[in-house]
């Protein structure tokens, strides 16, 4: 794993820290991998982008529809992959924002060879930003576990 990975803040301000990796059958870009984990969306992942998108915009939160299955050839900085910013993107690490007044999320893809390693970091700004991430948090985990057991026969 590149040792640059960045966080979204310092590890002391996390409200959540999560890393993940696998061993990819060939080697990708972070981006080929990306689209990889998108080829084959995850059953009731649509259903889940839908529900958070009319819970939470009562609070204020933009809606972010999911995931659009977009495969652009190549991104840059300042460029949108589906909801997210892209803050970085070189050969080795992709970085992936989404900022409100309730949190910022910041989702790392690297690689390093056939190793792929998903790094999320999410710092709250308020209660409901804290609120927001106890399910979140849990189901983070389960779909980028589940995305990534797709990878390597990709």
């Amino acid at each position: 794993m590149p040792t640059d990975v960045p966080l979204v803040a310092p590890a002391r301000a996390l409200a959540y820290h999560h890393v993940a990796r696998v061993t990819l059958a060939r080697e990708m870009t972070p981006l080929q991998a990306w689209w990889a984990m998108q080829a084959r969306p995850l059953p009731g992942l649509a259903l889940a982008f839908r529900l958070r998108d009319a819970i939470s915009a009562r609070f204020g939160v933009k809606r972010i529809g999911g995931f659009s299955g977009d495969r652009p050839t190549q991104v840059a900085a300042g460029d949108r992959l589906d909801f997210f910013l892209v803050e970085e993107a070189r050969p080795d690490l992709l970085v992936l924002t989404e900022r409100d007044r309730h949190l910022d999320v910041m989702t790392c893809l690297s690689t390093e060879g056939r190793v792929f390693t998903v790094t999320s970091s999410v710092k709250v700004h308020n209660a409901f930003g804290r609120l927001y991430m106890i399910p979140v948090g849990l189901a983070h985990r389960v779909i980028v576990a589940a995305m990534l057991r797709r990878l390597p026969r990709a």
